[in-house]
């Protein structure tokens, strides 16, 4: 009787034992390095995600920016010229993935951090070149700081991915030109962006 107490016991630690292994929101986790390539409307994008945590991650990333311009004749206050250009910026962002474990548990994919994020964007625009639009164009040197929503998620579960995401926040001019120093604007970031994992 004894005997057989422990082989029932011993067959229920085993099948809770199993079933903790098969739970996928246990293993839930932010991939440990990610690197990316992205491109949307407003530029293009080189990143890396490197896991801080289950469901933090540090995203750092280098791009080109979209940036447009409409200059004027002094004269006679008439638009003389408008389009666009390409200027780098720098960003950090400390990202929480928030449902990873919920989209596990409902079987949903989560590789390559398919899930919703809130992050704080800290981005630099640094004045260093630019590619396209006129000589005369100067860009300050400026930071925002960009509390953001948003979601990314793999395409039929392969490397290609989107993401999109929204904020509002504070832009700083950080210039040594005195027209522009200690000034700051409110910020709108708005993203969609395809891209690739490796």
């Amino acid at each position: 009787m004894i005997k057989k107490h422990y082989i029932l016991l011993a067959s229920l630690l085993c099948f809770g034992a199993a079933k903790a292994q098969e739970d996928p929101a246990a293993s839930a986790s932010v991939e440990k390095s990610l690197f990316n390539v992205q491109a949307g409307a407003l530029g293009i994008y080189a990143s890396n995600e490197s896991r801080l945590s289950d469901r933090w991650a540090l995203r750092t990333e280098v791009g080109l920016d979209l940036w447009f311009y409409e200059t004027f004749n002094w004269n006679s206050w008439e638009e003389s010229d408008k389009g666009s250009f390409l200027a780098p910026s720098i960003s950090i962002e400390p990202r929480w993935y928030y449902n990873l474990k919920k989209r596990a548990n409902k079987g949903k994919h989560i590789e390559n951090n398919s899930a919703n994020f809130v992050t704080l964007a800290v981005k630099y625009y640094p004045d260093l070149f630019k590619i396209g639009g006129p000589d005369q164009l100067y860009i300050p040197n400026q930071m925002s700081f960009i509390p953001k929503w948003g979601i990314r998620r793999a395409i039929a579960k392969s490397n290609f991915n989107y993401e999109a995401g929204i904020g509002v926040g504070y832009l700083w001019y950080i210039s040594d030109n005195n027209i522009y120093r200690d000034q700051s604007d409110v910020a709108l970031d708005i993203h969609l962006r395809l891209g690739y994992t490796f």
